[in-house]
């Protein structure tokens, strides 16, 4: 298998919700002219606390300081694994648990998902990348992509014989939540982007209410406001839930030929931050094990699984016994 490094360098932002009216204008220029402002890889998550972008060097340009929006301070490297001669197997995060996730975890690499359509991307802080070179250089073939040139990376130029102590705390145990939502994930033609303008202006920028189907009850058996759009090097990728998709129209939306929907499974009780390594692993180990599909979305304060909407009691059951058998490790 290959592992990419590719060009971009992503900075992680929280914008709060109340601050989105001074960020309109330069939300929609990311959106709908990339070539103006030259942003190759942008993300934004809605979810109930805030917005989180995920956005390059270029669109970080476009994006002025102010009260409303929170900094990570770290500068992150995007990586994405290329399968050849694969076979039947489990789709997004899940495929890549043991391979990536995993050994990143056991040396203590804090990781970033986020899943799209075409790929799952993988982001590390620019700090740790001699690490995470040194850790996988066994089971992968490593570029970089410089200049539009794949380079390849050879694992003794960067690890600078430096590999972390493997044996760390126990981690933590995080409760996980599953909203109501049917989510569904989609396509979209690039040159069709136009023609959906208006509506998902409205949807992400007007239209802030709990999406139709929630129901009264207690937080975890409701649903939440979650909608997720990337951009990256072209290819368009959106998360949303399944009453939100009925406001566009369904001939310039794409999903794959059976038209699955997928439920949500939420980690974190409180903010996760970012120096805690593990959390994806907890997620996508389990459920490659049980080969259950995933895409997995990281957020500024909160991670987020999809996973098919048949399996969440199973995967519910497989994560709640995951949980017990960490809890009873700790003293």
């Amino acid at each position: 298998m290959e592992l990419h490094i590719l060009e971009h360098r992503v900075r992680v932002l929280s914008l709060a919700r109340p601050g989105l009216w001074l960020y309109t204008h330069p939300l929609i220029k990311l959106l709908f002219l990339p070539r103006r402002s030259r942003c190759k890889f942008f993300s934004l998550t809605e979810t109930p606390e805030d917005y989180t972008l995920m956005v390059d060097e270029e669109g970080f340009k476009e994006l002025p300081p102010s009260e409303f929006l929170q900094v990570a301070e770290a500068t992150w490297l995007v990586m994405n694994v290329s399968h050849s001669g694969a076979g039947v197997q489990a789709a997004g995060v899940t495929k890549i648990a043991r391979s990536v996730i995993a050994p990143l975890a056991e040396h203590h690499v804090s990781v970033l998902m986020l899943s799209t359509y075409q790929t799952d991307f993988i982001l590390v802080r620019e700090q740790d990348l001699s690490v995470v070179i040194h850790t996988l250089a066994q089971e992968f073939q490593i570029y970089r992509e410089v200049g539009g040139e794949s380079v390849p990376v050879a694992s003794d130029d960067s690890s600078n014989g430096f590999s972390r102590d493997q044996h760390g705390p126990s981690p933590t145990v995080h409760p996980i939540q599953s909203p109501q939502n049917r989510f569904c994930v989609l396509t979209l033609d690039p040159e069709t982007l136009p023609a959906i303008a208006t509506i998902l202006i409205d949807v992400l920028f007007y239209s802030h209410s709990v999406p139709k189907e929630a129901a009264s009850g207690c937080p975890e058996s409701s649903s939440i406001p979650f909608f997720a759009f990337s951009l990256i090097e072209g290819y368009i990728s959106i998360v949303m839930d399944a009453e939100t998709q009925k406001k566009f129209p369904s001939d310039l939306l794409l999903t794959s030929s059976s038209g699955e929907l997928w439920r949500m499974v939420r980690i974190g009780g409180q903010p996760l931050g970012f120096d805690e390594c593990g959390i994806v692993a907890q997620i996508a180990g389990p459920l490659a094990a049980a080969d259950i599909s995933a895409y997995y979305i990281s957020t500024f304060n909160f991670d987020h699984a999809l996973v098919p909407e048949d399996e969440i009691g199973s995967v519910i059951d497989i994560l709640q016994r995951r949980q017990e058998g960490l809890a009873s490790r700790d003293p």
